[in-house]
Formats: structure tokens, C-alpha cells, sequence
């Protein structure tokens, strides 16, 4: 049985440019299988956009800067383990708008592919992406809530999703 992921505060980031949006396929611990945004946990001291610009450097081979990242959500994702304990992962989610290199695959993920962002994969991306992702795309910001039953396989009910002008802080 494949063990349980435990992470508290995270990071993730989608790559966009013009219409498109630059999506890989997990291999690695959550998400593992569903195309998704790159990132990962958050080191304890760094900021979120820190760990951001390491995850990518990590994931995908390519360098970003501060001021081209835009924080567009935090998601607070409750989950629920197969023992019944829950634990929350806080996820800083941006858009990235400009980098250095060229995308690569990695052992955490596979197949870098351009979707076009009104055409995307949501049948193959996790449940709680398919509703939160449009909407970011479309230009809003929010703050939100998801819950998801073991291994985020299943939202145990619909999102809870609050919009917001802005993000000041990390």
C-alpha cells in the first residue's frame, strides 16, 4: 500500500503564456498521475515564493525570478487519511509569467505539455483543480477551502471559494 503524504505548507505554480498553460504529469506523492503545476513543501525558512523558484529549478530545469511570479490563490486542502486523521496543507498557488530555459522532464514530472487554457486536461487533473484552475485562469484571485477524502482521490464536498482583490503578503 502506498504510504500517505503528509505536508502542512506548500507551493504551486503554472506556467502561462498568451492563451496556453503549461501543465506536467505528477509521477511523485500527491497528485501522482494527474497532470498538474509544479511545486512542492515549503522549507522551513524559506517564503513561499523562495520555495517556489527552487521547485521549479527542481522540477522542471528552469530558473524564475520574484517579479515574475503572481500570487493568484491559497487553498487550505483538509485531508482526510485512510486512518480517519486529517491534517491541512496550506497551497500558495501562482501563475508564472516569464523564465529562463526550457522545460524538462524529472522524476517528479513527466511529459511538460502546453494546454490551451479554455481546452484543459480536467478529467485527468485532481478533482479539487477542475474547480478552483478556470477560475484563476479567467483573472480572479481567491482564497478557498477543499476537502478530500484519502490519497485526494475524492472531494468529500464542493469547494468552498472566496474572491479576493489581492494578495499582500505571503
Amino acid at each position: 500500500m502506498r504510504k500517505e503524504k503528509v505536508l502542512l505548507n506548500a507551493v504551486l505554480c503554472f506556467p502561462v503564456k498568451e492563451d496556453k498553460i503549461l501543465l506536467g504529469l505528477k509521477m511523485k506523492k500527491i497528485g501522482q498521475g494527474c497532470w498538474n503545476g509544479y511545486g512542492g513543501g515549503i522549507d522551513d525558512e524559506e517564503t513561499p515564493e523562495q520555495s517556489m523558484i527552487r521547485e521549479l529549478e527542481e522540477e522542471a530545469k528552469v530558473k524564475a525570478f520574484p517579479n515574475a511570479l503572481e500570487k493568484v490563490a491559497i487553498i487550505d486542502f483538509k485531508n482526510t487519511k485512510t486512518d480517519g486523521n486529517v491534517f491541512v496543507c496550506r497551497v500558495h498557488i501562482y501563475l508564472l509569467h516569464q523564465w529562463e530555459g526550457d522545460f524538462q522532464p524529472t522524476d517528479e514530472m513527466a511529459s511538460p505539455t502546453w494546454f490551451e487554457k479554455k481546452d484543459l486536461p480536467l478529467d485527468g487533473m485532481m478533482p479539487a483543480d477542475r474547480e478552483w484552475l478556470p477560475i484563476v485562469l479567467a483573472g480572479k484571485k481567491i482564497i478557498g477551502e477543499a476537502e478530500y477524502g484519502p490519497f485526494q482521490k475524492i472531494l468529500l464536498k464542493k469547494m468552498e471559494l472566496q474572491y479576493v482583490g489581492s494578495f499582500s503578503d505571503s
